[in-house]
């Protein structure tokens, strides 16, 4: 599986923002403190939103606060919000691959790849994630 940065900051941010919840968190903030360029961050911050998984205030004293609990929303959802699929053959799902002769079993293992991956981001969650980071404690993102 390849982790995009794009990828790679959607989770962080989530992670940011599930420290300090249910505060709100500024994108400039976020930005700032998870050194991810802003404007790249307001497109990531803005798929996340459409996908449900933040809401997002505005305003002075707005920003963007989870819009389900930690508990349930997985890494995966935020992989899937930002990036689509967890994995793909030749850019089309796993599942509609198709090979013959000698590598007609190689399907096989990339269902497998598939479901292994889903197994780990499908079954951790940011509220498990900041638990193992100590998160927990007051950060400097609070308005």
């Amino acid at each position: 599986m390849y982790v995009s940065a794009r990828t790679d900051y959607a989770v962080r941010a989530m992670l940011a923002i599930t420290a300090e919840h249910p505060h709100l968190v500024k994108a400039a903030g976020l930005a700032a403190t998870q050194v991810i360029p802003l404007s790249f961050l307001q497109g990531i911050l803005l798929d996340l939103r459409r996908a449900g998984l933040l809401h997002s205030h505005r305003g002075v004293d707005g920003g963007y606060a989870l819009a389900r609990p930690a508990t349930e929303i997985t890494v995966g959802d935020v992989v899937r919000a930002v990036g689509g699929a967890l994995t793909t053959v030749r850019g089309l799902p796993t599942a509609t691959a198709t090979y013959h002769g000698a590598a007609s079993g190689l399907r096989d293992v990339w269902v497998a790849v598939e479901e292994a991956i889903e197994g780990v981001v499908d079954h951790k969650t940011l509220a498990e994630l900041s638990r193992l980071a100590g998160t927990q404690q007051p950060s400097p993102l609070k308005n």
